[in-house]
């Protein structure tokens, strides 16, 4: 099993809002590409719902119930973001560095 930093965040939380982890190295296999389109759908999602909200900020005779659902809404989409931002950086490899 691969130490905790290198298991691979998933974009989803467990039953009990528990972050859930994959550990492989088979960056190919069902619950990767599985995890991979979630995220892709996840930060898709995050892309329309912030023209939306451009849209409501913009309109003047927004009412106040819009723009609590509008906060809810971004605030899940932001944390699903967040959540990717930290599997994809977690997952990428940093060199060495070298000292002369």
């Amino acid at each position: 099993m691969k130490a905790r930093n290198e298991l691979r965040l998933l974009p989803w939380l467990g039953p009990d809002g528990k972050p859930c982890y994959l550990s492989t190295d088979d960056s190919d296999g069902y619950m990767s590409r599985l995890a991979d389109n979630i995220e892709a759908i996840q930060l898709g999602m995050a892309a329309e719902l912030l023209k939306q909200a451009q849209e409501l900020l913009d309109d003047r005779d927004t009412k106040t119930e819009e723009l609590r659902l509008l906060a809810t809404k971004l605030t899940e989409a932001l944390q699903d973001a967040l959540r990717v931002a930290t599997s994809r950086g977690h997952r990428l490899t940093t060199p060495e560095s070298h000292c002369s």
